[in-house]
């Protein structure tokens, strides 16, 4: 008698774990969260499902300051778009000053049914961007005439999972190469 309540306190708590952990699980996020300072990252942006049942149409990224050369990958089925605009700063790239470059990649004219999960990729180049550092990246996802915008900042103190809508987010690492 007492093991089945000591299994029935495990399980409980084990689901009460995971019932913590759930609603994390459907923020759009990177699938690696982590890029290196002075190197390329492969950003590989994991959207989980539709906007309250209904199928994803176009899918907007912000690329931050610090981030330059970005370059989605083409995507069967739909459209990509970037916006170009003036960087903050000028930076050093392959032995030229570049002080504009892609501020926005947009994914449009697609069809990803709620029920369904869904990557979509870029590449960008990180620059000197101190490692430890945390950069967030707002996410707008369009479904029909539905919109939901992944695009709430951790004030001090906080993390992602205390806001219902938070943009993903990279930690900067180490120095990388040049991939």
């Amino acid at each position: 008698m007492r093991a089945s309540r000591l299994l029935a306190a495990a399980c409980m708590a084990a689901g009460a774990v995971f019932a913590m952990a759930a609603p994390a699980l459907a923020h759009i996020t990177f699938e690696t969260a982590e890029a290196p300072s002075n190197g390329f990252y492969k950003a590989v942006l994991r959207v989980p499902h539709g906007c309250d049942g209904t199928a994803t149409t176009a899918v907007r990224i912000q690329i931050p300051e610090g981030f330059i050369v970005a370059k989605p990958m083409p995507k069967p089925g739909w459209q990509v778009t970037v916006t170009e605009g003036d960087y903050g700063k000028s930076y050093d790239y392959e032995g030229s000053t570049i002080s504009k470059g892609v501020k926005e990649i947009a994914w449009s004219n697609g069809n990803l049914p709620d029920s369904f999960y869904d990557e979509f990729v870029f590449r960008v180049r990180v620059t000197d961007i101190a490692p430890g550092t945390k950069v967030y990246f707002p996410v707008v996802q369009e479904c029909g005439s539905k919109t939901e915008h992944w695009i709430e900042i951790p004030a001090e103190g906080k993390t992602d999972d205390d806001y219902e809508y938070p943009a993903p987010g990279l930690t900067i690492g180490a120095p990388g190469g040049d991939d």
